[in-house]
């Protein structure tokens, strides 16, 4: 069977738009600006033919039919990330980490930490941020920032000074055996000279 559907990516951003009733904190949600939420669900309604949205002074409504039409984007996609989480073979513990969108995924060896690590199933968000980490969309985070926040281990995973990327972790559960691993995964990695140029190396530590 074939699904006739329209762009996911318009489909997420008339989501998160219609629960918040908002371009702006949609955009904060899904990581982009509001100009671009806006376009995505113009493109939409586009391609839908209806209107979703009444765009009034400084408020955003819903339709009727935007109305009729959220429940079901809704449950759609809250039964796409059930199905994700039921993925976990049995044993394993299930480690999400967030990542900023502009950090390059190879510098992880991933591939190679799941090898080592089969008691570990991880899973990657990106792009994530602080956001996630706060709502417990993922257990541990890579963000680029100054790594200062309190309540968090934060450790940096490049070496230098001033804007960097950090490893953080609520101090709740920075000690976990699996964020640990991860941890000292990048710490291995740091080690291996042969991959200077393109591993990250896991040096200060910042705590709350």
């Amino acid at each position: 069977m074939t699904y006739a559907l329209p762009p996911l990516n318009a489909l997420r951003a008339f989501e998160a738009a219609a629960r918040h009733l908002s371009f702006k904190l949609a955009a904060h949600e899904l990581h982009v600006t509001p100009a671009a939420v806006g376009q995505q669900v113009k493109a939409l309604e586009a391609r839908l033919g209806v209107q979703l949205f009444e765009r009034l002074h400084k408020q955003l409504i819903l339709t009727a039919a935007g109305q009729a039409y959220l429940p079901g984007i809704s449950e759609g996609f809250r039964h796409i990330a059930e199905a994700t989480a039921q993925l976990k073979p049995a044993g394993v513990v299930l480690l999400q980490l967030g990542v900023h969108g502009t950090f390059d995924l190879r510098r992880l060896a991933l591939a190679e930490f799941r090898n080592a690590h089969a008691d570990v199933g991880l899973r990657v968000l990106q792009p994530a941020g602080l956001h996630e980490l706060v709502e417990g969309k993922v257990d541990l985070l890579i963000a680029r920032g100054l790594g200062h926040h309190p309540g968090y281990r934060c450790d940096r995973v490049n070496q230098g000074s001033g804007l960097g990327d950090w490893l953080i972790a609520p101090e709740g559960t920075a000690d976990c055996p699996e964020i640990v691993s991860f941890r000292e995964w990048l710490r291995a990695l740091s080690a291996e000279t042969s991959r200077a140029n393109r591993s990250p190396r896991l040096v200060g530590t910042v705590g709350s």
